[in-house]
């Protein structure tokens, strides 16, 4: 017995017998006084925590960033400095399935990167795609309605999808993403990872610049078919946790190479669309990418709950030198995401140590639930600001320089004045034959028993893409 530890209860008391409950006689009734029974019975019904209300499906590792060029002139982040290596936590996920879904399903995928920096975290969330079916984040939970389940059936409906997508024209850029070949791919090791929104950079003269950031897989890019994927799932609904976990723990670790687009700030004035729009990706021929540095997964989490599923990103996690944009749908994640966790992990979820930051915290929240530090002034005086007791203080040195955008408050109509059908058209183009008619038949396998009416109201979005495009989905309907 003297090599093994000794089982206790969570008060840490010894555990005399785990496999018998306290019987009033062998064949007697249960006693309420078996107190190790009740804390064990109690303690499983609380296992389970709420599951995220999109992107619950998730598989994570952790890794490092390493900085290889030289943004100095953009930004005085120190993340971003060359040579800089950063410990960071990525997690994959996939938007609409509930956890326990199958991984190989066709649905835009999350990558979500936290950055443990000297200056705090350094969260990044985004998509394996470089835009969104929406740019106003009014639309969003309605839009998430439609991904979720039916209120009567419980089952996904391929109505409420095309429905709202045929009365959102903005949308038409990610469907074509979506149903194309991009839209499965084999492996979170096989795709790209993109920040989506509009970020930006400050350096130490107070310059600001606006920015993209993208991740390229050096794994290369792989796809199922729609075919494929329900035979990978026949076999295994965790194919993804099984290929990441799988080739880290062989120490075949997936790297990504990190790409970023640079704006000067008044240069978003020039541009001939709204460069904030969520919908919109920045031609590569007027921004090309920079090479920034190398991130490599290289450890798989210990514990899946403790590292992955309690794991906390919110883009309102910025450190000194990264700033926002004016990117509506950005400006209401910074709030929603944060929200969101501290209503499934607790109010101070960033207690949490995947969620801690590992530079010293200091500020005046208090008690609450889950508080596991106490104050955090270094003094019990100092528990309110200003004070007379050497607590923290404001740093004046990580002010971000002021926004140079202004306009009157209003709820304008974003869809005025925008073209939605450009850059999906381009895209479009860029496919050869055989990606256009499994994109075709993708969509119209997704179009099953949706009414006529709204396959004819989306086939007019498709006609204004390319004439081509609504040809070929017609063709794969059948439709004359």
């Amino acid at each position: 017995m003297a090599d093994k530890p000794t089982l206790t209860t969570t008060a840490g008391a010894p555990v005399p017998d785990n496999r018998n409950s306290l019987t009033a006689g062998p064949r007697g009734p249960l006693l309420l006084q078996d107190y190790q029974l009740i804390e064990k019975l109690a303690h499983q019904n609380r296992e389970r925590i709420p599951e995220r209300t999109v992107h619950a499906n998730g598989w994570g590792a952790h890794g490092t960033l390493k900085i290889t060029g030289d943004l100095s002139r953009y930004t005085c982040a120190k993340v971003l400095q060359p040579g800089v290596e950063t410990p960071m936590l990525a997690r994959f996920s996939t938007v609409a399935g509930e956890r326990g879904a199958a991984d190989a399903e066709r649905d835009v995928r999350g990558f979500a990167l936290k950055f443990y920096t000297e200056d705090g975290n350094w969260d990044l969330v985004g998509n394996n795609t470089p835009v969104f079916f929406v740019r106003d984040p009014y639309k969003f939970p309605d839009f998430i309605h439609t991904q979720k389940r039916h209120p009567r059936t419980n089952l996904r409906s391929p109505t409420a999808m095309w429905d709202f997508w045929s009365l959102c024209p903005e949308s038409i850029h990610q469907v074509t993403i979506l149903f194309s070949d991009r839209g499965l791919p084999v492996s979170p090791m096989h795709m790209n990872g993109y920040g989506s929104h509009t970020y930006s950079l400050w350096n130490h003269s107070g310059e600001r610049y606006w920015v993209k950031f993208h991740f390229k897989t050096q794994q290369g890019h792989k796809y199922f078919t729609n075919a494929e994927a329900a035979e990978v799932i026949g076999h295994s609904r965790e194919s993804y946790q099984e290929a990441l976990y799988g080739a880290i723990e062989r120490g075949d670790y997936p790297r990504w190479t990190m790409q970023v687009q640079v704006m000067p700030e008044k240069d978003a004035d020039k541009m001939p669309f709204n460069p904030f729009d969520l919908t919109k990706v920045w031609p590569h021929g007027d921004f090309p990418p920079i090479d920034v540095g190398v991130m490599e997964l290289n450890r798989n989490p210990d514990d899946y709950f403790a590292e992955i599923e309690q794991a906390a990103f919110s883009p309102s996690n910025i450190v000194p030198g990264i700033g926002h944009s004016p990117d509506k749908m950005l400006q209401a994640r910074i709030f929603a995401y944060a929200d969101a966790h501290r209503h499934r992990l607790g109010t101070h979820y960033e207690h949490l140590p995947i969620n801690a930051p590992k530079c010293p915290v200091h500020n005046y929240y208090r008690d609450g639930e889950m508080n596991t530090t106490g104050c955090r002034t270094g003094n019990p005086d100092a528990y309110y600001e200003p004070n007379s007791f050497a607590g923290p203080i404001a740093d004046p040195r990580a002010k971000e320089p002021p926004l140079a955008i202004s306009g009157d408050a209003d709820r304008y109509e974003h869809s005025e004045g925008n073209d939605d059908y450009s850059q999906a058209r381009a895209l479009f183009n860029l496919f050869d034959d055989g990606q256009k008619e499994r994109l075709f038949e993708n969509i119209a396998e997704s179009m099953s028993g949706v009414p006529e009416e709204i396959i004819r109201r989306q086939l007019g979005h498709f006609a204004k893409v390319h004439p081509d495009y609504a040809d070929g989905v017609r063709v794969a309907l059948g439709i004359r």
